[in-house]
């Protein structure tokens, strides 16, 4: 029998699985791929507020203008690369957990439609703002 208490820990389990499995894929990536497959997603935060959105996606070390924007559907999806600088691409690595190759995310965006407003860039973050319309 299916209680209340059991649903609510089975979505936690779940959703805790999804947060591990994009975690795997944010932080590990084979050294010299050369693929446009994408390798990592970087994380993000999602604010709404009076038909408002502010989307904020965690780019270190990305130019923000190399980052593309293409809305599909109800997805907005974000993508560039974060290259390895040339002069730690030698010798050997100790450390290595910021992830460097192509990059995707999709971010599912609120039911209706919306345009952007306004894209900045602040402390390695990228910053959008879009308006739903009509």
């Amino acid at each position: 029998m299916t209680t209340p208490i059991h649903t609510a820990l089975l979505e936690s389990a779940i959703d805790a699985i999804e947060r591990a499995e994009r975690m795997r894929r944010q932080f590990f990536r084979l050294a010299g791929q050369q693929s446009r497959t994408p390798v990592w997603e970087p994380p993000i935060e999602v604010f709404e507020h009076e038909g408002q959105l502010a989307i904020v996606v965690a780019l270190p070390g990305v130019p923000p203008d190399l980052v593309t924007l293409t809305f599909e559907g109800d997805m907005l999806i974000v993508a560039a690369e974060r290259k390895l600088p040339q002069r730690f691409a030698v010798g050997a690595v100790h450390c290595m957990e910021i992830p460097y190759g192509h990059f995707e995310r999709h971010i599912r965006l609120p039911t209706g439609r919306f345009r952007l407003v306004q894209r900045s860039a602040e402390h390695g973050c990228l910053l959008l703002e879009l308006e739903r319309l009509g």
